[in-house]
């Protein structure tokens, strides 16, 4: 491992010492044999990558992590939006979805039978593609409908998912952009043979079955991006930066138009074309021998046949002379960006990008941290490059403020990167960002998900790898001249600036419900294939649970209780500071802890020591939530003293500044009226009245009055003060808990008397006696609904029985409520149910839910789920894969470093000394289906529950909504509390 190198290096820059001083190995491609494979590799790489080209042309991307038992695996297609036909575009994200259908092997309860009614669907959705006489689609659709239910009765919806389940795998899941189509678990490193078993063949020859009730999924999905201003605003971003290129021609998930005419001929056609071995990378990090895996892969995807790939070709892009101006509208507040078009990713300039972002924007000392984010100009701004194969952009985005238009905005953003052509910026930034760069690769590569992450994007990319491992050596080569150079070379008026309104868009057209009858999804039925997999031998991994008696080092620093964990793999540390109180003790805390952002000392300002913390490769946060308050401090553990220190000064020194809080005021108000725009922070609002009533944690907050009449002299004194309340120090890193607490002694040093911690306010959760409706107006599409119940309080013998239901009732794409609302009924995109532990031993548990919906579908889908809280169905077959899954995913869990400490402090507040996975683990195989129809009914069945519903009400009868219980439409501010 080169771990240690970099970071003795990063720390010694930060003494001063000039990087190019010191010799490095070269960093370079070398080829080795192992296992009778020869792959290539990068010296000095840190993950460890093994870069193999199978004879089919097939890559493979092996990085080995032995921290954990499980893989990270991307199965990747460099293929996708951009290459869709432009007669049928959202086609490779079609193609995604149906990847999960399954084969003639499995996924069918008799492919003879099912394969003609296929056939028939495919040709009635031609003769559907081409007919433009409405009546006549309606009656082909209603064949199709008919035709389909027939063809269902021979499937076995989500035979995918419940064989990866069964494995103990997470994260199933897949994801489509502009040149990529991506295949993602995470699974035992035990069943890397069945993971592989199942891919090989799920590759082999898909067959598009139960395909109407996933294209109304695919168009749920349109529907929700209609209502993500964010989407429009990129998506308008793209069309005028890339008029000949289908970054811009074409949406990954495509037009109204094309999604309401699809075609699974061309949907088979665009398989066959792209998804071939040497267009194909099999990318896996975790805890493997890769002389093994490559063998296994070699043999499992040794039937793909290498052809060739159609180039994709364009028109190249004309420059951009003067400034393009377009503007997108929606409910969501003001906001701007502009873009600057760049060349594709293997470019030295779009190489560039990523330091310039850096300069302009790090989160601490870029340019537009300090002189417009820090100094409160803006409500917020970044910069950050967007790199794609064939051109890429740099993207600077700004929020305005109180009193600011769209303009304003803009010019400001300018007026940075006129800074960054005139270098107005520290000589010493890019050693900096150098040393920053450093601690994150270290961070990146402590995780194998990061590791394969990033892999996979390279080799979809198709950058080369050996300038990612350079990248960090490459920077310090670069001066300020360079960066101004290039500033001043790419960065003029040549650029599109899409302003968002706010309001009503009036050009939305959504995806209509189409007409669906609930398809069978033969919950009991297995293919033999399933059988085949499920029996395949595999290796025993043996739990491992925290002792947290074993595990935490205990130690004092004088008053101070210290628990540790060390970290015996790099120099990095992760120290905190936790107090048990928060804002429900006072609600003027959290206001304080961010007004800490933009203060300074007497010898300080406030960006002084943004860079001083960035100089050193150090952050530091405060989080105060309802109970709790956590501050926290990472960096290198040479810099501990110098980062402690630096926060001790600010914390304990912060003085008044009447302009920071009069900026500070202007932006909390902007802030609090941008929320009321957010249909998220509605529905939390709506979701928090359901479970506590009128007064709740979500509108515990300042009233306008209130905010007015706040001094800075007040949010000083609490700030002061938190150095005065006892807490708990929390610390990762290479010392022990004994060397940690008398390191602190100099640097944290306890007051000679603690102050007593407020007394918090109380918010208890109320008992719903009948049903109600709580609902909040929104421009929207779609309609979204969380059903809200509390329950008993929490009692830890009942965890295991929750796991398990969880698992079985509405965890993941194989659980009952997964197949049934969106599978059979196609009523959601979105949709899931849970029991909700509580978060302290005090509090109640809660059954919630949740469906995402077209309006048109609301009745349905209100009584869709409901049927499933009055009545569990039962599935055997169901329930034995959800106890293999929840068993095995919890053998293979782990929980390390600083998660450690925190599965300690979660199980302290929930009255535990032991970790709580061992019992649902010993108690997993036992579980009958009678044991969760007894919970289902205790917990759920005819229970009264709050419907929380956020809707446009001109799309949404209340009538509909009052059948359901008594009916209230809550006000922005009964919402809010302001």
């Amino acid at each position: 491992m080169k771990l240690v190198k970099i970071i003795s290096l990063a720390a010694l820059m930060t003494m001063g010492i000039s990087y190019g001083t010191f010799a490095q190995n070269k960093i370079e491609w070398k080829q080795a044999t192992s296992g009778g494979y020869t792959y290539k590799y990068v010296a000095d790489d840190p993950t460890q990558a093994r870069f193999y080209t199978l004879k089919n042309g097939l890559t493979v991307i092996l990085s080995p992590s032995k921290k954990e038992p499980r893989i990270q695996t991307y199965i990747a297609v460099k293929a996708g939006s951009k290459t869709d036909p432009s007669t049928h575009t959202g086609l490779a994200h079609y193609l995604e979805h149906l990847l999960f259908k399954g084969t003639d092997a499995f996924g069918s309860l008799d492919w003879s039978k099912e394969k003609p009614i296929l056939d028939q669907i495919d040709a009635l959705y031609e003769q559907y593609n081409t007919t433009t006489d409405e009546t006549k689609r309606k009656s082909i659709y209603k064949t199709i409908d008919s035709v389909s239910g027939e063809a269902a009765k021979y499937a076995i919806a989500n035979e995918y998912d419940k064989m990866m389940g069964a494995m103990g795998a997470k994260g199933t899941n897949a994801f489509t952009s502009f040149e990529q189509t991506v295949y993602t678990e995470d699974v035992p490193s035990n069943a890397l043979n069945k993971y592989l078993a199942v891919q090989s063949e799920r590759f082999r020859a898909p067959v598009l079955r139960l395909f109407h009730t996933e294209l109304e999924a695919v168009y749920e999905e349109k529907n929700r991006g209609l209502d993500n201003d964010g989407r429009k605003v990129i998506e308008k971003m793209f069309e005028t930066l890339f008029p000949n290129n289908n970054y811009g021609k074409q949406t990954t998930i495509g037009t109204v138009q094309d999604l309401k005419n699809p075609s699974l001929l061309e949907i088979r056609k665009y398989f066959n074309t792209y998804y071939v071995p040497n267009n194909m990378g099999i990318i896996m990090a975790g805890d493997f021998n890769p002389d093994e895996v490559i063998k296994e892969i070699d043999k499992d995807f040794a039937f793909m046949q290498q052809k060739a790939i159609p180039p994709y070709t364009f028109e190249p892009e004309k420059p951009i002379a003067n400034p393009i101006i377009k503007e997108v509208t929606g409910p969501t507040p003001e906001s701007i960006m502009l873009g600057f078009r760049f060349l594709g990713a293997s470019s030295k300039d779009a190489q560039m990008l990523e330091l310039v972002g850096n300069i302009l924007t790090n989160g601490s000392a870029g340019i537009i941290d300090l002189n417009l984010v820090k100094k409160q100009k803006l409500l917020g701004a970044g910069a950050f490059p967007y790199v794609l194969k064939d051109y890429s952009t740099l993207l600077l985005q700004g929020n305005p403020t109180d009193g600011q238009s769209l303009d304003d905005v803009k010019n400001l953003l300018l007026g940075e990167l006129e800074n960054l052509k005139k270098g107005n910026f520290p000589d010493d930034l890019i050693s900096s960002i150098v040393n920053n760069e450093r601690k994150r690769i270290i961070e990146e590569n402590e995780n194998y998900g990061s590791r394969a992450s990033n892999l996979m994007s390279n080799f979809t990319d198709e950058t080369d790898w050996k300038d990612k491992v350079a990248y960090v050596n490459d920077l310090s080569k670069i001066t300020k001249a360079d960066i101004v150079a290039f500033a001043n070379k790419y960065l003029g008026n040549n650029y599109v600036a899409v302003y968002k309104r706010q309001g009503e868009d009036k050009n939305i057209v959504k995806v209509d419900k189409p007409t669906i009858t609930p398809v069978s999804v033969n919950r009991e039925a297995q293919s033999d294939f399933l059988k085949k997999v499920n029996a395949m031998p595999e290796n025993k991994i043996d739990p491992v649970w925290v002792d947290y008696k074993k595990d935490i080092q205990r130690g004092k620093s004088g008053s101070y209780d210290v628990l540790a964990v060390q970290n015996k793999d790099n120099a990095l540390f992760r120290l905190y500071y936790q107090y048990e109180t928060g804002s429900w003790a006072n609600k003027y805390l959290p206001v304080a802890v961010n007004y800490l952002e933009y203060l300074g000392t007497q010898n300080k300002t406030a960006e002084q020591f943004s860079t001083d913390f960035y100089k050193i490769a150090s952050t530091w946060n405060i989080t105060a939530s309802g109970e709790s308050t956590t501050i926290s401090i990472d960096g290198l553990q040479d810099n501990f003293n110098k980062a402690v220190s630096l926060f001790q000064d600010l914390l304990q020194n912060c003085k008044v500044d009447q302009d920071a809080l009069a900026a500070y005021k202007l932006s909390m108000k902007k802030s609090r009226v941008n929320k009321k725009l957010n249909k998220g922070a509605i529905m939390s609002g709506l979701r928090n009245y359901a479970i506590y009533g009128p007064q709740n944690p979500f509108n515990n907050e300042l009233t306008d009055a209130e905010l007015d009449a706040l001094t800075a002299d007040q949010l000083v004194t609490i700030l002061h003060d938190l150095a005065n309340f006892q807490h708990r120090i929390l610390y990762y890193g290479p010392k022990t808990a004994s060397e940690i607490g008398t390191q602190l002694l100099a640097v944290h040093k306890a007051p000679a008397s603690f102050k007593p911690l407020p007394v918090a306010k109380k918010f208890d959760q109320l008992t719903q006696d009948k049903n109600k409706v709580l609902f909040a107006n929104y421009d929207m599409v779609q309609a979204e609904v969380f059903w809200v119940r509390n329950a008993d309080n929490y009692n830890a013998t009942e965890q295991p029985t929750i796991s398990m239901f969880n698992e079985y009732f509405g965890g993941g794409m194989g659980s009952i409520v997964f197949q049934t609302i969106r599978e059979s009924k196609a009523l959601a995109y979105s949709t899931y149910a849970n029991f909700s532990l509580a978060s302290r031993k005090e509090y109640r548990n809660s059954a919630m839910a949740y469906v995402g919906t077209q309006a048109d579908k609301f009745n349905e889908a209100v009584g869709g789920m409901n049927e499933l809280l009055n009545e569990l169905p039962e599935s055997q077959k169901a329930l034995d894969n959800a106890k293999e899954g929840l068993r095995k995913s919890l053998a293979t869990d782990r929980i390390t470093q600083d998660g450690i400490l925190f599965s300690y402090i979660s199980a302290e507040r929930m009255g535990r000394d032991y970790d709580i996975r061992k019992s649902t683990y010993d108690a997993t195989p036992n579980f009958t289906f009678a044991d969760l129809k007894t919970f289902h009914g205790k917990e759920l069945s005819n229970k009264p529950y709050t419907y929380c519903i956020v809707a446009n009400q001109d799309k949404l009868k209340e009538e509909d909504m009052k059948k359901l219980g008594d009916f209230k439409k809550l006000t922005l501010e009964e919402i809010f509390g302001y």
